[in-house]
């Protein structure tokens, strides 16, 4: 990538992510985000933050990139989060995995998995026979060929977010991209 070259999502949002807000939204901000992540555990309430104050204007996006060289619990709890997906309920597990941060070994991931109202045992061996492994290392994979190298990593509409990830500046972020968008739409 040369100087001034903007990182962009080499795999496009589609039906297979997992996504909450309108399709249609004119802003789709996209995270590639780590469950043991400490710092994707301080963007979690950012996120819901910039959710909240955007509403329809944005949809929202999450991909597995769990970093278990350093995090041990990281890759079963995208499993896990996955596993919570097949059954609709991603976003609760999603929530649950980050509110819950501190303790995501085995036993916690499926009291998490209880709380959310999953079935135990199939979500165990769902985990015990990596039901879902292969879905969260493609997510990673996907990350590996944008350009991602920590998290968590923000892509506001497919154009990677290299900056502080505070509220406001997230909020200005997206507000400079979509003007960027609208000048290139004219023409400008």
């Amino acid at each position: 990538m040369s100087k001034g070259e903007l990182a962009r999502l080499s795999i496009p949002v589609s039906d297979l992510d997992h996504s909450i807000g309108r399709e249609d939204a004119p802003v789709t901000l996209l995270e590639y985000g780590d469950y043991e992540c400490p710092y994707c555990g301080r963007a979690f309430p950012i996120v819901q933050e910039v959710r909240r104050r955007l509403g329809d204007q944005l949809r929202f996006v999450f991909r597995n990139f769990p970093l278990a060289e350093i995090h041990p619990h990281a890759e079963q709890a995208a499993e896990l989060a996955e596993a919570a997906a097949a059954r609709e309920q991603f976003w609760p597990m999603h929530d649950w995995l980050f509110s819950h941060q501190s303790r995501l070994d085995d036993r916690a991931l499926l009291e998490g998995a209880a709380e959310v109202g999953l079935d135990v045992e199939g979500v165990r061996r769902d985990l015990q026979n990596g039901t879902y492994r292969a879905r969260v290392r493609e997510d990673f994979l996907s990350g590996v060929r944008s350009g991602v190298n920590g998290t968590p990593t923000f892509y506001i509409n497919g154009i990677r977010h290299d900056g502080d990830y505070e509220v406001e500046t997230l909020l200005a972020a997206i507000e400079a991209r979509r003007a960027n968008e609208g000048q290139a739409a004219a023409g400008v």
